[in-house]
């Protein structure tokens, strides 16, 4: 078979071909009376080898050896042939994902890509200080992916830069909402716990649904951070959460406080009335009566009920006085003086 009707056939171009003969890949046969090059059965089935292993990724000098060494084992190559491609496959995925990015700000001109491209190498910068300045520029001179912003927060564990990143985000709208609602399903319980922090510092009433959905989160912190931003916006499905971070001492001062201002309308809009307060201090009394209660929490419970109007919880104080548990005796006595002298 002339080389025309091989490279017809195998779809090897004839110069390939012969750059495949000057390598010592694949020889004729024979010559014909003419001296054309005459290609067997076998060259062919060899050709078409060759392009196999080329599909692969092998390079030709791998391709020579593997068909020509005896002892060659191709396990060590394939498996660096596998390592190769996902190096590749990983490279191209961050070229990608930083492409859209820039694509995302909508660049005018080459300035604006140049800007976008040095904020999101800063908001990556192994120093703290560039990324909390990168997370600041983001709102005002440079404007940054939204996108870029979310995956810098998840990741951050520098608590100023955080807060650099909340606040950029809290600017971002209703897109910020939506990709930091996607990492409260994060398997790390850390990465739910920055995504409901800046959540909870989210100005748009989007951010509530995900808020509410933390409740239910196996992390208490998570629960817990969840449970105060929205005893902020006055919404009571929070009311379980923050009686359940005073009964274990996660951060109860400030539990306690979400609770006084839901009960008495003074958080962000809540519209208190006396059958939320009623509902609070019934939560806080049957805490305080249950048999697993221990001393430390019911002494805790019993300073939240001061900051709860109506009669349910003076009721209680009255008989907290007469408690067995003298430190929750005198906290009561004293908390019903105080109440009492208003």
């Amino acid at each position: 078979m002339l080389i025309g009707e091989v490279a017809k056939r195998s779809g090897v171009s004839a110069r390939m071909l012969r750059h495949y003969e000057s390598l010592g890949l694949v020889r004729p046969s024979a010559r014909s009376g003419s001296g054309y090059r005459e290609y067997s059965p076998e060259d062919v089935r060899r050709i078409f080898q060759i392009e196999s292993l080329r599909s692969l990724g092998l390079s030709l000098k791998e391709i020579g050896r593997a068909l020509d060494d005896p002892g060659f084992t191709p396990s060590g190559l394939v498996a660096d042939l596998v390592r190769q491609t996902r190096e590749r496959i990983a490279a191209e995925t961050e070229l990608l994902t930083r492409l859209r990015r820039i694509e995302a700000v909508d660049p005018a001109g080459w300035e604006d890509v140049l800007e976008a491209v040095a904020l999101l190498q800063a908001l990556g910068s192994p120093r703290a200080e560039a990324r909390q300045r990168a997370a600041l520029a983001s709102a005002d001179r440079v404007p940054a992916p939204v996108e870029a912003l979310v995956e810098a927060a998840l990741s951050e564990t520098d608590p100023i830069v955080a807060g650099a990143l909340r606040w950029a985000l809290a600017r971002s709208g209703d897109e910020g909402v939506a990709l930091l609602a996607e990492g409260l399903g994060a398997p790390s319980a850390e990465v739910r716990h920055r995504a409901v922090q800046a959540l909870a510092v989210m100005p748009s009433a989007e951010a509530t649904t995900p808020l509410r959905g933390a409740l239910t989160d196996p992390d208490a912190r998570v629960r817990g951070t969840a449970a105060l931003a929205l005893g902020e916006r006055g919404m009571p499905e929070a009311v379980p959460a923050l009686v359940d971070m005073i009964v274990t001492g996660l951060n109860d001062t400030d539990a306690a406080d979400a609770l006084s201002e839901l009960a008495t309308g003074s958080a962000t809009g809540s519209v208190a009335g006396t059958a939320a307060a009623e509902r609070i201090a019934t939560l806080l009394v049957e805490r305080l009566t249950h048999d697993t209660t221990e001393a430390p929490a019911r002494g805790r419970l019993t300073q939240a009920l001061a900051g709860i109007p109506g009669r349910t919880p003076t009721q209680a104080l009255r008989q907290l006085t007469q408690d067995d548990d003298r430190a929750v005796a005198l906290t009561a006595t004293y908390l019903l003086r105080l109440r009492d002298s208003r």
